[in-house]
């Protein structure tokens, strides 16, 4: 089926009786970069979001709280620390993969997260810096001491309950080096990996699991494959080491949950559901919904995301396919499908910031789908973050009744 203009989708979207959007964050309302603490938020957005209470939810692999956190990016768009748990401006959804969830007053919880878990990501951090003291050297042998420690500390993001290493600062020390970036790929998959063996060294065996970002889908063991950096896409920048369940699936099912609980007062998934509870494959998922919800109470769904990807198998028999917003999008497409409502799914550009991601310049999306891919992207945004915000600002305007400012 053809794709939708944005402004053909706006008015699809105008009139809808019941709709719940899902969306990213990073490269979706904001510019990816490399140093994640130097993202910032448009205040109209923020204030757009607030206008579709109810109506919109965020369901991305970041996190709300901490020095890191989203919340922090909403706080200072709006010029006031207060403002935001005052009048109800933070980000409303679900964070870290979907265990950390939060109302629009910034009130968050953890559910089915055990405390021995939270101690442990605790510690993680200082434990990612000294593993990655230990292996940088023989991979960038031209720093050393203060300087070498000092490129550690800033590739790892001290969340609390996904903590990651980002490689983009790191690559900028070996710009155009494919094969170094590959080593490194490589490094970060081994450490990580180390990480693991140690959690269930403390009892935590099955407690976590590592999200690539980008990935290339499930390898056999149903480990998400690394993206291997190539001339003009560097792949893989982070991994995140996550809590067991923190898939944006699962998330989708809660954040569904939620919202049929406000419009009809009962949540047909249980109040306790959450992502450590909830099945784990898209067919499970999928199968839950059809047993536990009808068909006439599911709303219109809009999924929006940036990262889904899309590569040849080196055999030349397929295709590898992943993204982290790929299942959940899929997923909801397949809710769609099932319900007999038309839900949309919606791809933002994110090669416009620091980091190098394919692009839909030419409109191939090429690295992104092929043309055997059972995900339907309805609407492109390709001019990236900007474009999209100013189609979000225009459709809340029209849901809310507010002029766009």
């Amino acid at each position: 089926m053809p794709r939708l203009t944005p402004d053909q989708f706006l008015q699809e979207l105008t009139g809808a009786e019941d709709l719940l959007i899902v969306q990213d964050l990073d490269g979706v309302c904001m510019q990816l970069v490399k140093d994640p603490l130097t993202r910032c938020m448009d205040p109209a957005y923020v204030e757009a979001v607030a206008a579709l209470d109810g109506q919109f939810a965020v369901l991305t692999n970041g996190e709300h709280e901490g020095r890191r956190g989203v919340n922090r990016l909403v706080e200072q768009a709006l010029a006031d620390p207060d403002l935001p748990k005052r009048e109800g401006r933070y980000l409303p959804g679900l964070a870290a993969g979907g265990v950390q969830l939060q109302d629009r007053f910034g009130d968050l919880s953890h559910p089915g997260v055990s405390q021995e878990e939270m101690t442990f990501l605790a510690q993680a951090p200082s434990r990612m810096e000294a593993l990655l003291m230990e292996r940088l050297p023989a991979l960038l042998p031209q720093l050393h001491g203060d300087d070498l420690a000092q490129v550690a500390k800033a590739a790892v993001l001290d969340t609390q309950v996904s903590p990651t290493i980002n490689l983009n600062g790191i690559f900028a020390f070996v710009p155009g080096d494919v094969t170094c970036q590959q080593a490194l790929q490589t490094m970060l998959s081994e450490l990580m990996h180390q990480l693991l063996s140690e959690a269930a060294d403390q009892g935590l065996e099955g407690s976590f699991f590592l999200h690539v970002a980008p990935n290339l889908g499930r390898d056999a063991q149903g480990d998400e494959r690394i993206k291997p950096a190539a001339f003009g896409d560097v792949g893989t920048t982070d991994i995140q080491f996550m809590l067991t369940g923190s898939i944006k699936e699962a998330g989708l099912l809660v954040l569904l949950n939620q919202h049929i609980k406000r419009r009809w007062g009962e949540s047909p998934l249980g109040d306790a559901f959450n992502v450590r509870t909830a099945p784990h494959s898209p067919d499970a998922l999928l199968a839950l919904v059809k047993e536990r919800i009808p068909a006439e109470r599911m709303p219109l769904l809009v999924g929006v995301g940036d990262t889904v990807t899309s590569t040849a198998s080196a055999d030349g028999t397929g295709w590898l396919r992943g993204g982290s917003d790929r299942g959940f999008l899929n997923l909801l497409q397949d809710l769609g499908a099932w319900c007999g409502q038309p839900n949309r799914v919606v791809l933002v550009d994110s090669s416009h910031g620091e980091v190098d991601r394919p692009s839909h310049a030419d409109g191939s999306l090429q690295g992104i789908t092929d043309p055997e891919d059972s995900l339907r992207i309805d609407v492109l945004m390709p001019d990236g973050p900007d474009q999209y915000i100013a189609w979000f600002r225009q459709l809340s305007a029209r849901r809310s009744g507010d002029p766009v400012r």
